[in-house]
This record gives structure tokens, C-alpha cells and sequence, in this order.
């Protein structure tokens, strides 16, 4: 623990990475599969000689430009400064190892912001063969961003086994492009893709579904078809891609998918159970409305349908990213960095001389006492002031190890894990964490717990506060 902890009350500050991240994603992927949207809507356009529909997709690129250029920069931004105070350690790690990704995905974002402006700003400006070719430039710049993006967010589930065979060696950097290319990053990659050309399309029926129907019943039908047709692909391929994406998962992470679905009969629903059922409900229902109320009547399709659509769509996409980072559990870099930031590598260590031993924020004075106190043993109880400072460090303890996935009162509360626990159980707990064996039922789902006995007693000691007795 080497940087200060950063406590959100109630959510949690890991809730808020996933809130900043899953509007992020909608509004990135949009970016992306609207990039190809507007081109090739504009040279459909230019072909048929329909003047009517390169208005309508004029119009479509101001709320594109805005949406995305804003949004997604604000969003972007929020997730780089969450993650940052969140899980500093994982942050740091990713900006290390792939400093170069990085620099590459700055310089084609840069790209990326600069074309898409000068599509909209050129519309009867520039010939429109050239202005279709500025388009295209940023739908290639806008995808491999994507490209970039997919390998270090994949590397996060998956690193392989050549990045973790130099895990300590100081040639991590040296196993870049293995790292980048990872067991999921193409059916990652491939699937995301798919995303954003469905998002495109359910955007684009935002727009259209402003166009008077009365007054301009063909346009409005021909666009809203024809923008329909972007989610047949996803559609189509979901189920052979998500099967190989899946399968490229080491068995070790699928477990816990496995272990998700399989508790549907007992009906004792999990988180991954329940994100898996709101995706196939979410889909299903977008894919009923997209059908039977925009391509069957594109005429009377409302603005307040197309709402619906992206809030479904949304939903779909909330549900694939959170079975995603459950399947990381629990892990933030699966096989090297726990959830809280402590590394695989660092485990015996910290069990051996103390996990506050090494936190660069606990004043020198304090491990000196604490180090005495455990010496003591027993006979510590009796020391001057030993049940404060055994709180102070429970509790630095709990923030530096508990911290980054509960909270005191909120999401995931520590105070309703622990209420109705005697200090007996509490330790049970503890202890079953601490050895972390295959046969625990918290393996799966938390990081070990470390620390010397001394430091996990302190630990003890401070839940038991936070204990309400059951009446």
C-alpha cells in the first residue's frame, strides 16, 4: 500500500469506475462503428443521386461529432482519473508495460479527433468524393484505436503464458507484442467490432426517427432499413464468436462462469448469472423492437422507440462488460495483480514481514510499536494504549486490502458480511482467507489476505467493531 486509499462512501470507488466505463464503451464503440456509418451512408447517398438522405446524414454527423467528441473525451478522461485513484498499482503496471500502446493510441486519437472534424465542417465544401475519403480516414484512425484499446484490455483477463513467464525478470516489455496479442485478444477484438457497427446502427435510428413520416415517408423508410441492417452481423455471429471467446478463457476464470450458470436450477442467482440473464433479455427485447416496430413500420417509428433502443442497448452492453470483470476475479491482471492491488509475487513476502511493514504511508514510529507489540505477544494486551493501535492498524489493514471492492455501509458492505458475527467467527473467516486453499469458497471471488498474525489479529479487531448484534 504505497499510495494513499481512496474511499468513496456508499458506492464504492470501484462502482464508480464501472459507471464512468460502461457509458464510456457505448459512446467509444459508437465512435468507432458511426465511423463507417456516415461514409458509407454518404456514398450510398451520392450514388443513388438522393440529395434528401446526404441531409439526413449532414445532420447525423453534428449529433455524431458532439456526442462522441464530448462524451467520449469527458468519460475517457473520468475513467483514466478513476483508475488512477482506484487501483494505482494496476494503473501504473499498464502504463508501464505498454507505454508504447499508449503512445500509439494518443497519436491515432489525435488523428481521430482532427478528421472528424473536418468531415462536418467540409460538408459542400470539398468535392464530395474527397469528403467521403476524410470520412473513411476516420473510420480507420476510429477503429484501430480500438485496436490498441482491445489488446491491453484483454491482456488484463488473459496476459499468456510468455508475459507471465518474465513476470520479475525486468523483460516484461521485451514480451509486448505477446502480451498485446493475448489468448482473447481476436475474438475480442472481432466481437467489439460487431458491437460498434450494431450501435451505430441503433444510433442512426435516433436520427431517423425524427424524420416526418407524413412528409417524407420513403426517406424515413429507406434509412431506418437500411440502418436496421447494421445489427444483423452481431446478430448473426454472436453465438460462434462469444463460444470462441470463451473458450479461449483459461479454465481456472470460465469456473466461474460455469459456477454462475449453474446455480439458475436452484435459483440461487449469482452476479454473473444475473448479468448473463440481462443480456439475453436486454437483446432480445432491442432485437423484437428493431423488427417489429422500426423495420416492419419505419414510417411510424417514434423518436421514443429509438430512446428505448439505446437504453436496451446499454444495458446489453453494462451486462457483456461486468461478466467480463467478474471473470478477472480475482484478479485486476489475472495471475499477477489481485484485485487490491497486491501482487501474486508479493504473497509470501508480505505473510513473512508484514504487509504495513511495506506501506510506504504508515509512519515509521508506527511499524516500530506495532513490531513491538507483536514481539510481546500475549503479554502486549496489557501495553498502554494497545487497543487503539491495534484499531489504527485493523483499519489501515482493512482500507489497504478490503477497500477496493467494499465499502463500510454501501456496495458490497463489510458491516452486513460481518453482522451477526461473533469475534470467533470473524476470525474464521480471516484465517480461511489467509490460507486462500482451492477448496474455500471465497477462492474463486478474493484475493488472499496477507499480513502477519499480528497484522490479521489487528484486522479481527477492527471488524469486530463493526459487528451489529442480531436481535
Amino acid at each position: 500500500m504505497n499510495y494513499p486509499v481512496w474511499e468513496v462512501p456508499v458506492i464504492g470507488s470501484q462502482l464508480v469506475i464501472a459507471i464512468i466505463a460502461i457509458f464510456h464503451v457505448l459512446v467509444s464503440h459508437f465512435a468507432v462503428g458511426g465511423g463507417f456509418y456516415l461514409p458509407m451512408a454518404e456514398m450510398l447517398a451520392r450514388k443513388r443521386g438522393d440529395r434528401a438522405w446526404r441531409e439526413v446524414v449532414k445532420k447525423h454527423s453534428k449529433f455524431f461529432l458532439v456526442f462522441t467528441a464530448v462524451f467520449g473525451t469527458i468519460t475517457g478522461v473520468g475513467i483514466w482519473f478513476s483508475i488512477g485513484l482506484a487501483n494505482p498499482e494496476a494503473t501504473s503496471t499498464l502504463i508501464h508495460y505498454f507505454v508504447f500502446g499508449w503512445a500509439m493510441e494518443w497519436v491515432i486519437f489525435l488523428i481521430e479527433l482532427t478528421t472528424i472534424a473536418v468531415y462536418y465542417y467540409t460538408w459542400d465544401r470539398i468535392p464530395d468524393a474527397l469528403h467521403e475519403k476524410v470520412g473513411w480516414l476516420y473510420a480507420i484512425a476510429s477503429w484501430l484505436t480500438l485496436v490498441i484499446i482491445n489488446g491491453i484490455l484483454s491482456f488484463m483477463l488473459t496476459p499468456g503464458d510468455t508475459w507471465v513467464g518474465v513476470i520479475g525478470s525486468g523483460k516484461e516489455t521485451h514480451a509486448f507484442w505477446n502480451a498485446f496479442f493475448n489468448p482473447t485478444y481476436w475474438p475480442s477484438l472481432i466481437l467489439r467490432t460487431l458491437f460498434c457497427f450494431c450501435i451505430a446502427g441503433c444510433f442512426a435510428l435516433l436520427t431517423a426517427s425524427r424524420i416526418d413520416g407524413e412528409k417524407q415517408p420513403q426517406l424515413k423508410a429507406d434509412i431506418i432499413r437500411w440502418s436496421t441492417r447494421w445489427l444483423i452481423p452481431l446478430f448473426v455471429l454472436l453465438p460462434f464468436v462469444g463460444a470462441w471467446y470463451v473458450w479461449q478463457v483459461p479454465q481456472v476464470q470460465r469456473h466461474i462462469l460455469e459456477l454462475g450458470f449453474s446455480t439458475i436450477g436452484p435459483g440461487a442467482f449469482t452476479v454473473v448469472t444475473r448479468m448473463g440473464l440481462t443480456f439475453v433479455l436486454s437483446f432480445a427485447t432491442l432485437l423484437a423492437i428493431v423488427y417489429l416496430l422500426a423495420y416492419r413500420n419505419p414510417r411510424d417509428f417514434k423518436l421514443g422507440s429509438a430512446i428505448v433502443i439505446i437504453l436496451l442497448m446499454q444495458a446489453a452492453i453494462a451486462s457483456t462488460e461486468m461478466t467480463r470483470e467478474m471473470l478477472r476475479k480475482p484478479f485486476v491482471i489475472a495471475r499477477h495483480m489481485f484485485s487490491n492491488g497486491v501482487r501474486l509475487s508479493q504473497v509470501e513476502g508480505y505473510n513473512r514481514d508484514g504487509y504495513l511493514t511495506h506501506a510506504a504511508i504508515v509512519r515509521a514510529e508506527d511499524k516500530k510499536t506495532w513490531a513491538e507489540l507483536d514481539a510481546a505477544g500475549a503479554a502486549a494486551t496489557n501495553a498502554p494504549n494497545y487497543q487503539a493501535q491495534m484499531l489504527v492498524r485493523g483499519q489501515l489493514m482493512f482500507r489497504g486490502q478490503c477497500l477496493a471492492c467494499h465499502t463500510l455501509t454501501g456496495y458490497r458492505s463489510m458491516t452486513d458480511f460481518v453482522a451477526g458475527r461473533d469475534h470467533k467467527g470473524i476470525a474464521n473467516i480471516l484465517t480461511m482467507l489467509h490460507d486462500h486453499k482451492p477448496d474455500s469458497p471465497y477462492h474463486a471471488f478474493m484475493p488472499p489476505l496477507v499480513g502477519t498474525p499480528g497484522e490479521i489479529a489487528a484486522l479481527d479487531l477492527y471488524l469486530d467493531t463493526l459487528t451489529v448484534p442480531q436481535k
